[in-house]
Order: structure tokens, then C-alpha cells, then sequence
């Protein structure tokens, strides 16, 4: 049965619990059962949200759907859905992910299959629409995006994904119009939160204060187990219990969009100040000025209380009117990745390993710039040209693994690198070993702006 619409009221102020069971694709997939439990028994309007996109994610799932059109969407669906769908659909729980990814309609028969495999009935599934702008229609509107009136513009050819960052609007229609999922590709992360929270209290659109503190709120979210304490961890220097079994994060929700964040009880990790100012402020160029499709948030004042063990309230946000551009990403071929590795151990590895990298350098000579790489030695700074590892003074490692990479635009001049790491089995120098090789199309990312209103987002629902 279709769950009702929101909001039950116009002007409800009944809490909005909302739960994050994945904050990337490949996530993990047991995440969201203690979630789900957690939102269940504290009843009450509540929604369940798995953030599982990142620029390249997108790339990768077009070229999925090249091999397969009914591809394309998250990989793991049925993996995160399957434990919890019957527990959601039965306590009313909502939804609402960017686990479409390239496909969202193909995402949306799979989760309406599943359903039918587990004997439950067919939920009202919204689709969003809009945010996929690698049509050739499109062309145009990329080619000014990206600054195609100063010859910068990408060939359509090469382009494998193209995608505008929606906000939550459409969600929240799709929403109160009775969807019981919701599924998108590119929705901005912090929309996953805000449209819900914008369909249950019924906001004007432009009630920027509200908007902001649930976008903060959706922020706090949308890497999952991070503010949990699972990015937090440094053993002896910022301890963690429980790592092994963290449990995900829930916000509740005010109608005033200030919220408490929050974990399943008995669950591993930590919620406390320092996890929340650190989640808070990662990936924010700007704390006055964090700019996304909903609302321009500025965080600068904000203020985070202790409730009590695991539970942080934040307050004091504010917002401003929303951009007027939404920002495109287009992810396109840049030829392919060739990359090699070989260890090195005993006395004088390290000396055998850069000894190795000469050769590959003097073999390969010609062919662009070639970056080695000595793992746990000098791998972390590394340039693509090769040129730091150069100035690093060689020092007394035993035990090394070097890794050389070449972006070459054909793939057998990429493939020579290859067969040049697999021969210094026996060409020397004395003592390599466990060569491992892999060759894959590797993909650049360009990012611009495109007019909001040129990018027209919306829902359409399927049932049954």
C-alpha cells in the first residue's frame, strides 16, 4: 500500500529522523540494518538515505551501461536493499538515494524485481530526472559550461558522462506526491537530506535559514561511518572503540532545520564534538559561503552542543539565496593507464628498486612522462613526471615495492610499459619479484556552470 503523502500538516514540527547507510559506492552493505532498527523503534516520520556517488562513480557506470543498457546504477542495489526493504516499507520508512547513478529508471525496475522476489508489494518509486547532460543536445550547452568560446571545448566523442548537480526540489515533490523511494543519479550529496526535510515541514522554497541548517545537516551525513569516527581513527592519538562494527549516522531533525546527529544504540564509533566539527568542515572551501544547489550555507557561526554520549546537536547556521548555476562535471577519455609493480627486499632493496625505475626510465624513454613511485618510501607526494622521487636521497629500505604508471593516449604504446615491468624478471635488477601488471582507459574530469534554468529537474513515478 502507497504510503500518504507529505506533509501530514502544513505546519508539522514533528521531528524528521533521517538515517545514512552508505556514504560511497562500495560501501558497506550490513550498514544499514542497525539503521533501520534504530529508526523503526523510535517511530515517527523517518527516512533512510545511501549516498553512493562520486565524479568518477558517474564515469563508470556510463561505461557500464555502454555494455549493458539495463546497467549503469549502483552495483551493490540489491546488496543494501535486500536486508532492510521489507523492514522499510513496513514501518513506512522512505528512501531516497542517488544510487541511480547512470540509470536511474534501470535502478528502479531492479529495486520494483527485488520487491517482487521477496513477496512484498511493489513500493511507488520515483525516478528524478535531469541531471544527465551527455546527449548531443546537450553539446552546446557543455561547450559554454567548460569555456568552448576560448577553444576549450571537449569533442563529443570522448565524453563518456556529462552531469548537472540537482538539488533537493524535485525530491520533495516526488515525495509528496506518495513516493516511497526515491531514486536519482547526480543529486547534490547534502539534497539526499534537505528534500525530505523539505517535504515533511512543508518549507517555502526560499526559506534560506531552514534550507541551510538541513543542508549542514545532510553534509554531517553523507560520508556515512566518517562522522561515526570510522575517518576520525589515529589509534593513540584519537581512539575509537568498537572500529570493527561502526554504526552510521542519524539526524533528527527540527522544524526549524537545526538537528541532533546521532548513532544506532550499542553500535561501534564515536559521535562526539571532534567528529562532528571534523565531518563539518570537510570539503568546505568557504565556511561563510558553502555553495550548493539548495542554498548558499554559511556555517561561520555555528555552534555544536554535547546532549548527551553519541548525540551532538548543531545550531546556529544561516543561509542566502541559492546560486544561479548549478555545476556540471564531464568526465572524458584521456587515453589509458599502464601501470607495473615489482619488490624489491633484503639488503640494498631500495637501491635495486630505483635502479629498476632507471631502467624502465631509460627503456621507456620517449614515450611521456613516466611516474615511479617507491611504496612506503616515496609514493605519497609523487609527481606524474617521475621528478621527486629523483631528489630524494636513497636511503636503507629492506623491504620495497615500486609501482611505475604511464597515461599514453594509444594503447600499445601504453601496453610496451607492461611487458618493460614483467621483464625485469630476469633482466635485472638481482632479486625482483611478485610483478603484478594492469592496463584500463583512464578518464579526465573537467568541471563549469550551466543557467539553473536550463537544467530543469523533475519526477515521474512507477508503480507496479
Amino acid at each position: 500500500m502507497a504510503s500518504p503523502a507529505w506533509p501530514a500538516s502544513p505546519a508539522t514540527t514533528t521531528p524528521l529522523r533521517i538515517g545514512c547507510a552508505a556514504g560511497f559506492s562500495g560501501d558497506r552493505t550490513d550498514a544499514a540494518g542497525p539503521v533501520v532498527a534504530a529508526l523503526a523503534a523510535a517511530s515517527g516520520p523517518a527516512v533512510l538515505i545511501f549516498e553512493t556517488l562520486a565524479e568518477r562513480t558517474l564515469a563508470l557506470a556510463q561505461l557500464a551501461r555502454r555494455s549493458d543498457p539495463e546497467a549503469g546504477y549502483e552495483p551493490l542495489l540489491v546488496d543494501l536493499l535486500k536486508p532492510v526493504l521489507a523492514d522499510c516499507l513496513a514501518a513506512g520508512i522512505r528512501i531516497v538515494s542517488n544510487f541511480g547513478a547512470a540509470n536511474p529508471a534501470g535502478a528502479a525496475r531492479r529495486i520494483a524485481a527485488l520487491a517482487r522476489e521477496l513477496g512484498l508489494p511493489v513500493p511507488r518509486i520515483a525516478v528524478i530526472e535531469g541531471d544527465d547532460l551527455g546527449g548531443a543536445a546537450q553539446q552546446p550547452l557543455l561547450d559554454e559550461a567548460l569555456g568552448g568560446s576560448r577553444g576549450e571545448a571537449l569533442p563529443h566523442a570522448a565524453i563518456v558522462s556529462a552531469n548537472a548537480y540537482l538539488g533537493a526540489e524535485a525530491i520533495a515533490d516526488a515525495l509528496q506526491a506518495g513516493a516511497q523511494i526515491v531514486v536519482g543519479g547526480r543529486i547534490a550529496d547534502p539534497s539526499l537530506t534537505v528534500g525530505p526535510a523539505l517535504a515533511h515541514f512543508g518549507w517555502a522554497r526560499d526559506d534560506w535559514d531552514r534550507l541551510a541548517r538541513a543542508t549542514m545537516a545532510g553534509h554531517l551525513l553523507e560520508c556515512g561511518a566518517q562522522v561515526s569516527g570510522g575517518y576520525y581513527a589515529d589509534p593513540g592519538h584519537k581512539d575509537v572503540p568498537g572500529l570493527a562494527r561502526l554504526g552510521y549516522p542519524i539526524a533528527e531533525i527540527d522544524a526549524d532545520g537545526h538537528c541532533t546527529i546521532t548513532k544506532p544504540p550499542g553500535s561501534g564509533g564515536v559521535i562526539d564534538a571532534h567528529t562532528v566539527k571534523e565531518q563539518l568542515l570537510y570539503e568546505v572551501h568557504d565556511p561563510a559561503a558553502y555553495l550548493t544547489p539548495d542554498v548558499v550555507a554559511d556555517l561561520s557561526a555555528a555552534e555544536l552542543v554535547t546532549l548527551g554520549p553519541d548525540r551532538v546537536r548543531l545550531t546556529g547556521v544561516r543561509g542566502h539565496a541559492r546560486p544561479a548555476t548549478l555545476k556540471v562535471n564531464v568526465c572524458h577519455e584521456t587515453g589509458w593507464l599502464a601501470e607495473g609493480e615489482i619488490s624489491y627486499a633484503g639488503p640494498r632493496a631500495e637501491g635495486r628498486a630505483r635502479l629498476a625505475a632507471q631502467v624502465l626510465r631509460e627503456r621507456l624513454q620517449g614515450l611521456g612522462p613516466l611516474r615511479c613511485d617507491l611504496i612506503g618510501v616515496a609514493s605519497v607526494f609523487g609527481d606524474d613526471a617521475g621528478t621527486w622521487l629523483a631528489q630524494q636521497p636513497e636511503g636503507s629500505a629492506r623491504d620495497v615495492r615500486l609501482r611505475v604508471a604511464l597515461n599514453h593516449a594509444e594503447r600499445a604504446s601504453a601496453e610496451r610499459l607492461l611487458r618493460e615491468v614483467t621483464a625485469l624478471y630476469c633482466c635485472g635488477p638481482a632479486g625482483g619479484g611478485g610483478v603484478r601488471t594492469a592496463l584500463r582507459p583512464r578518464l579526465g574530469i573537467r568541471s563549469g556552470l550551466v543557467p539553473r534554468e536550463r537544467v530543469p529537474a523533475s519526477f515521474r513515478l512507477i508503480e507496479g
